[in-house]
């Protein structure tokens, strides 16, 4: 148990609310240029926030949004999450950049050789969120496969869907075979030795050898082991299938507990003690999970002002602002509440969705971190380190060293 937290942002196009784009403030012309995620990035990047999520889909309806009769009053298009990561790394200084990768259709290794090279471009900083599955529209985009998950069961329960439980399977070997990817060059393999003509080791780079229930890989990666070993694996998790995913392959899990829910299951101690048994099961012994939590804010100088602005947006979209997540809507002070809540329950970290960009973005920035700051709340980050270290995740060696070891 802690009373501090490490602070995320998850950055979402013209933000978390449907019709964000349609504030004064927001700057829709911009949504496709490299300034604008430059801007919001380096906001964040200033106030010492140790890392973003950057969302991103592979088609054009969000995920189980109709197919037919697409509206036409949001947000439609995007540009892509680990090629925006790329761009800004050189251009901050120490916040991590966490882009959203889909696992149905990317292959692992164009994923694992894509966060190599970011976690080099950014000295260090790169990590990637993991998403299960594909929808139709996904699908119909890609033309490979003839089924996948069309929509939640009715039930609420991943168990009940074997389509979905496939997907979850999937992406627990997407992110096995990125780890090896990551690990399959030892930190030495290079030698640059001129006089002696010999730029690599060939002995210390490894073929992974997979062979799974959807992948077949025998290769190595073609990127050299990059700053942190391995990037940060993260996951969104509701429910036990991806809790026993985040604590068998990730590094940080992002949950959505609801205080006072009805559901036990979305109360946030039944869901740190689900993940701790999930943890001792599945992950080994001294590997911690971090854990952070999910806040959606909008943030005004007045609780008025603020509920008058969530009514505002709720007329323009048609329909009251529905999220995974709990929703803080009222000052700096009450979204600062909020996260010293979850702090003092026990969470590493809370991950806030702005509603609006770039405008709760600069409101948690200026007056929500420097009152977690004032309060001690935030815990101490010089940037100067990786963001594993950061974490006080440690650096894993790579996998061929230790089994050369044991040999």
């Amino acid at each position: 148990m802690t009373d501090q937290v490490h602070l995320a942002i998850a950055l979402e196009r013209a933000g978390w609310h449907p019709a964000a784009w349609r504030e004064a403030t927001a700057r829709p012309h911009e949504l496709t240029t490299a300034r604008y995620w430059r801007d919001l990035l380096r906001t964040a990047d200033d106030a010492g926030i140790a890392l973003a999520t950057i969302e991103d889909a592979l088609s054009l309806p969000d995920r189980f949004e109709p197919v037919e009769g697409l509206r036409r009053d949001r947000v439609r298009g995007r540009l892509d999450a680990v090629l925006i990561a790329s761009y800004v790394a050189p251009l901050t200084r120490r916040i991590g950049l966490v882009p959203t990768v889909m696992t149905a259709h990317p292959e692992p290794f164009h994923v694992a050789t894509g966060i190599q090279t970011l976690d080099f471009a950014s000295r260090g900083r790169a990590g990637v969120r993991l998403v299960a599955g594909a929808s139709t529209a996904e699908r119909a985009n890609f033309g490979r496969r003839a089924t996948g998950v069309d929509a939640i069961p009715a039930s609420g329960r991943v168990e009940d869907s074997p389509e979905i439980l496939a997907a979850f399977r999937e992406a627990g070997e997407f992110a096995d075979v990125l780890s090896r990817l990551w690990d399959s060059w030892q930190d030495d393999a290079i030698i640059r030795d001129v006089a002696a003509g010999r730029f690599l080791d060939a002995d210390r780079v490894h073929n992974i050898e997979f062979e799974g229930e959807f992948f077949s890989i025998t290769g190595a990666s073609i990127v050299p082991r990059s700053p942190q070993g391995r990037p940060l694996i993260t996951v969104l998790a509701h429910q036990s299938v991806p809790y026993r995913l985040a604590a068998e392959r990730a590094d940080v899990v992002f949950i959505t507990p609801h205080d006072g829910a009805e559901v036990p299951g979305l109360a946030l101690p039944a869901i740190l003690s689900e993940l701790d048994a999930a943890a001792d099961e599945l992950r080994d012994a001294g590997e911690r999970l971090r854990v952070f939590a999910d806040l959606l804010v909008l943030i005004e100088d007045s609780e008025s002002a603020a509920r008058d602005a969530l009514a505002r947006l709720d007329e323009w979209d048609g329909a009251p602002l529905a999220s995974d997540a709990r929703v803080v809507v009222g000052t700096p002070a009450d979204v600062a509440d909020a996260v010293r809540e979850l702090a003092a329950a026990g969470v590493d970290g809370v991950r806030l969705r702005p509603a609006r960009q770039p405008a709760d973005v600069a409101a948690i920035a200026d007056q929500v971190v420097p009152l977690l700051r004032s309060t001690g709340t935030l815990r101490a980050d010089d940037g100067g380190r990786s963001l594993r270290a950061r974490l006080d995740l440690a650096r894993p060696e790579s996998r061929y060293v230790r089994e050369k070891v044991s040999l």
